[in-house]
């Protein structure tokens, strides 16, 4: 049995952020790794770890015929070259598009559906169409031999379940990995209390409710900062655009940074991390800010409840609801106590359940589950 092993993702920088710590211990573990992306300034990252790099024209936030046939046709391409005996799909768009070019191949799949994104959170016409299109292809793709679906909490899990998807072909793991000793508990900064938002600049992010949060936290005269770290994504239709981002430097205490690559950095100038998204598979930007030592503040949805636990690691609040979320924020903000022993409770949760080695451990025993199977 081959253990080349093909990851498929849609961009190379989520690769980098979202699946390296896996792809890693797969390496480590005899696997020859291979991944398929979009390309745009990931490459020399990629190769540097071993990985062997094959470019892939994924088009992303467009439904178009002709861009998905050559995704697909590139992906043929990329197999037959490779001959995987493992393939690992990431996010929707990738498994689709990926298992429709592995018809006809002796092949096992590990398919992760994160968060089931844009098309399963929003309630438009246009996405309530492609839900139930989508919906169909991946009953009839997933529910084959040699399938094992990835979910990384257990609504999604639930969502599968309730697809067709038998129980028997999915599988649960927490994340994709957090680098417990890269990131580690931080003291808190001096100053004002901040609030800091790491993430792409979406609705489905919550980002409108978080401002809007903190223009009422300012109106009753709270002393807060607020750091939002993230760029727009012009290819997802719940973005928000670059002006507005702009902007919200012009508004006092708000910093827009854009992008940020030191996370220990980041969460250096901040005291309590943020995230009221609509939904999440498992949210990488409050891992990190966990494994920082920082208590956290997100909405009571799937994904973000599995780290931010009410009263223990952080405060819930429901979705869309500024007054809730400022109410959380004014909380945290006046309680450096409370903050510091929800941050000490995080960073044990991340330790214990969520490092990148053992996430690294459940993900290779995965692969060789199936490879065995098969």
């Amino acid at each position: 049995m081959s253990t080349r092993l093909l990851y498929v993702v849609s961009e190379d920088w989520y690769f980098l952020s979202h699946r390296l710590p896996m792809a890693r211990a797969a390496r480590d573990a005899g696997f020859e790794v291979h991944v398929a992306t979009r390309v745009v300034d990931g490459a020399a990252a990629i190769t540097a770890e071993r990985f062997t790099l094959h470019p892939v024209p994924f088009a992303r936030g467009r439904l178009s015929l002709p861009a998905s046939l050559q995704t697909i046709l590139a992906l043929c391409r990329v197999h037959r070259a490779v001959e995987p005996g493992l393939i690992h799909h990431v996010s929707l768009q990738p498994t689709v598009l990926g298992l429709i070019a592995a018809l006809g191949r002796q092949v096992a799949c590990v398919n992760a559906l994160t968060g089931l994104g844009y098309s399963f959170t929003s309630n438009t016409i246009k996405a309530t169409l492609v839900r139930a299109v989508v919906g169909t292809a991946l009953r009839l793709l997933l529910n084959r031999e040699r399938m094992i679906s990835l979910v990384q909490n257990r609504d999604d899990l639930g969502a599968l379940t309730a697809l067709g998807i038998p129980k028997s072909r999915i599988a649960l793991i927490q994340g994709s990995g957090v680098d417990v000793n890269r990131l580690t508990p931080l003291a808190e900064p001096a100053g004002p209390p901040t609030v800091a938002f790491v993430g792409r600049l979406l609705d489905d992010k919550g980002i409108r409710t978080l401002i809007a949060a903190f223009h009422l936290l300012r109106a009753q005269g709270a002393d807060v900062r607020l750091l939002i770290a993230g760029t727009p994504d012009p290819a997802n239709p719940a973005s928000i655009t670059q002006g507005e981002a702009e902007a919200w430097n012009n508004e006092p205490g708000i910093t827009w940074l854009g992008q940020v690559d030191d996370i220990p950095g980041l969460w250096r100038r901040a005291h309590i991390a943020v995230l009221p998204s609509r939904r999440e598979g498992l949210p990488l930007s409050l891992l990190e800010a966990a494994a920082c030592g920082r208590p956290m503040v997100a909405t009571d949805v799937p994904g973000c409840r599995e780290i931010a636990i009410d009263g223990e690691t952080g405060l819930l609040v429901g979705v869309d609801d500024p007054a809730a979320l400022a109410a959380a924020i004014g909380r945290l903000a006046a309680a450096p106590q409370l903050r510091a022993q929800f941050g000490e409770a995080a960073r044990r949760l991340v330790v214990s359940r969520f490092g990148a080695e053992i996430i690294g451990q459940q993900t290779v025993a995965l692969y060789r589950q199936l490879l065995s199977a098969a």
